[in-house]
């Protein structure tokens, strides 16, 4: 349990200082960003991995019992997050995480027009399915933090993008996934879209055939 809570506390600072005390917007002006954002993607995956692993070993507290039903839930919840995060991952986003700089398409913005944090949603989704189907007090402190810290995300990028911003840009950028929603849809949609929707279903198909062999839990055989 030590070693969990370890990781845990690595993997926060890690998200939360190089913002917080300025050393991002340092990296940032003295290697570049594409540099800052390959090596944040790094030390992303290496402290996820170290405490996932922390949480695989650490003692089993149950807190509700699991079954079919809560495991069917990240079952279902995952495929929705694959295609944020497929629909996100090339879209540059100015008031939300986004791997790639560079210009909005305002025109056809994709996954943007319908979802304001597409990332941070699917990482909630991803989360938040699996603290329900776990059910354990690990996976609760784990899993839910996610979730909770995803949330808050929302709002603190958007704070953060509001003062480095101008008025009418962050205005622009806050409209795009405003209005009803079939006009949000007809937005959305274009052929670079369907085939970040393509990239979701088989990117789902990968996590669903790499999680037992990766993690040691077959989500087929629970469902």
């Amino acid at each position: 349990m030590i070693e969990f809570l370890v990781a845990l506390a690595v993997f926060l600072a890690a998200h939360v200082l190089p913002a917080a005390t300025g050393l991002r917007a340092r990296l940032i002006t003295r290697f570049g960003r594409t540099v800052y954002v390959a090596g944040y993607v790094v030390v992303s995956l290496a402290t996820l991995v170290w405490l996932i692993s922390a949480a695989l070993r650490a003692p089993y507290i149950g807190l509700w019992p699991t079954g079919p039903v809560t495991a069917l839930v990240p079952f279902i919840a995952m495929l929705p997050a694959c295609i944020l995060a497929a629909g996100a991952a090339t879209r540059p986003n100015p008031i939300s995480v986004t791997f790639v700089a560079g210009p909005t398409d305002f025109e056809k913005p994709g996954v943007l027009a319908l979802v304001r944090h597409p990332i941070l949603w699917a990482f909630f989704l991803w989360a938040a399915s699996h603290a329900i189907a776990n059910g354990d007090l690990v996976a609760l402190i784990l899993f839910g933090g996610f979730a909770l810290f995803s949330l808050a995300g929302m709002g603190r990028l958007q704070r953060r993008a509001k003062k480095a911003m101008t008025a009418e840009d962050f205005a622009v950028a806050m409209a795009l996934s405003r209005g009803a929603v079939s006009g949000r849809v007809r937005r959305a949609f274009s052929p670079r879209m369907a085939i970040e929707l393509i990239a979701g279903v088989v990117l789902y198909g990968v996590f669903l055939a790499l999680h037992g062999p990766v993690i040691g839990i077959y989500p087929l055989a629970l469902v």
